[in-house]
């Protein structure tokens, strides 16, 4: 699989857009996911939001949040690192 994709009705993301976001070598995001040391959340526009998803992986101090929608195309995206809060 490469980018983002709905599979079996699951949101499925490579690991090269995680690990690209979040800052490291995506070989390295399965091992960390089965550690919980990757967090992640994914919520359904409604509304005006409605065929949008909004998902979000959590690392360390850092965010990473996608925008996409129905087809798995990126709308948006950013990184925030929150440093040592």
């Amino acid at each position: 699989m490469t980018g983002i994709a709905f599979v079996d009705g699951a949101l499925c993301v490579d690991a090269a857009i995680i690990g690209k976001g979040l800052g490291f070598d995506p070989s390295l995001v399965q091992a960390r996911m089965r550690e919980g040391k990757i967090k992640s959340l994914c919520e359904r526009g409604l509304d005006e939001d409605a065929g949008r998803y909004r998902l979000t992986f959590f690392y360390e101090s850092r965010r990473f949040r996608l925008v996409v929608d129905e087809e798995g195309n990126v709308l948006r995206h950013s990184l925030v690192d929150f440093g040592n809060r």
